[in-house]
């Protein structure tokens, strides 16, 4: 009987009740990191960021702006919650993959539609989990961001997957192209009251705005749709001259992907609009802005990734906890005389915010509408005035000097 029992536990073996290894990360250093994967299967290659955001992934996988890279959560514990219908910031995922510590086994939230690893499965996205992404994390801060490939292929070596990584770069590849819209549309999704911080604040009067996408989040746009404005977003080679056309009272230029140096037509397309209406630009958009008015980009180490990056507002004093999300910075000391520098990340003392009066000009590098994230930078009326706030005095203010 115990010949039998063993027997029958060796063949056991094939069927474990647990998932062991099945997946590698290898990254360009020539470190390898072996992991267990979930979602899709495959290989990928793409440049690895930590985001320091407690919670809020499924914002964080539909970010536009996280195209061509892993994102590594140095939060442990993910997946808990699963994932719902209402906290989509865009169309689809466009990340490279997710890489985690510990994947929840069950979820638990009145909102759950389903779990992260089938959502991840069913648009393609590779995940991978039991790995230590507190020494990965490490390992960025010191040397930088690193390319990296995810592999489930067991018939791919080692050396294989490291060439992989060692021949691809992110650094000079317009990723803006594979996330903007393909044709103009009108912005109809009503503001939820549960997430209207304005609507005891907005205005009688109706903004017409025209944003440009180039990776735009649904938070940004109901955001502004909160104020009343009424919006048209525009793919991100929309011509300056059809944006004129219809006189908008103001134009925004969204977050979005990748290197702003990358994308010429997308200066060239701010510098046309500069000094005829009022615009404002977050994220990337406060990259071209900033090289529209005279100004160079450069690449950060490792990026500000997370919703708890301390942003001081030089006009007031005023600390904002912020959510961030970007690999390169404006250098200021590049800017032209004029362009004032509105706010500064109290981490490294980086650019987070511009403004040029004379154009009716203003920016900022993180994300106002903060989804994940505190809400700081938009708040309640009561507080100072908000980023989405002040960009509608903007455009009120040049509308009455007309």
């Amino acid at each position: 009987m115990r010949k039998i029992f063993c027997s029958g536990w060796l063949l056991g073996l094939a069927e474990r009740p647990w998932k062991v290894a099945d997946a590698r990360l290898v990254l360009e250093d020539g470190s390898i990191w072996k992991a267990k994967s979930f979602g899709a299967s495959g290989t990928q290659v793409g440049e690895v960021v930590f985001n320091t955001s407690l919670t809020g992934y499924q914002e964080i996988l539909t970010d536009p702006s996280y195209a061509g890279q892993f994102v590594l959560m140095t939060n442990p514990h993910i997946g808990n919650t699963g994932v719902n219908f209402d906290d989509e910031e865009s169309r689809q995922c466009f990340l490279a993959g997710l890489v985690i510590r510990s994947l929840s086994i069950t979820t638990s939230n009145w909102r759950c539609a389903e779990t992260l690893g089938d959502y991840l499965a069913e648009r393609n996205i590779m995940g991978i989990y039991d790995v230590d992404t507190r020494a990965i994390t490490r390992r960025l801060r010191q040397d930088g961001s690193l390319i990296g490939v995810l592999s489930t292929e067991q018939s791919r070596s080692d050396e294989e997957l490291l060439e992989m990584s060692r021949s691809w770069d992110i650094v000079g590849i317009d990723l803006i192209s594979g996330v903007t819209c393909n044709a103009p549309y009108e912005w109809v999704d009503k503001t939820k009251s549960d997430w209207d911080f304005n609507s005891n604040g907005r205005d009688q009067e109706t903004y017409r705005v025209v944003a440009y996408d180039f990776g735009i989040k649904h938070n940004i746009l109901r955001r502004l749709a909160s104020y009343g404005c009424k919006i048209t977003v525009v793919p991100s080679t929309w011509p300056a001259a059809e944006t004129l056309k219809v006189k908008p009272d103001g134009v925004l230029f969204s977050n979005g992907p990748g290197d702003p140096s990358a994308v010429p037509y997308a200066v060239e397309t701010v510098k046309e609009i500069l000094g005829k209406v009022p615009v404002f630009g977050i994220c990337m958009g406060h990259q071209l802005l900033g090289q529209a008015l005279g100004g160079k980009t450069f690449k950060m180490k490792f990026g500000h990734h997370g919703g708890n990056h301390p942003v001081c507002n030089l006009h007031n004093g005023r600390v904002e906890i912020s959510a961030q999300n970007h690999n390169y910075a404006v250098d200021p000391a590049s800017l032209p005389e004029g362009v004032e520098v509105t706010h500064v990340n109290l981490n490294d003392g980086s650019c987070a915010g511009l403004a040029y009066p004379a154009l009716n000009v203003m920016s900022l590098q993180y994300h106002p509408e903060a989804s994940p994230g505190p809400h700081d930078s938009d708040c309640d009326e009561s507080f100072l005035a908000t980023a989405f706030r002040e960009f509608i005095e903007l455009m009120k203010s040049t509308k009455q000097a007309a």
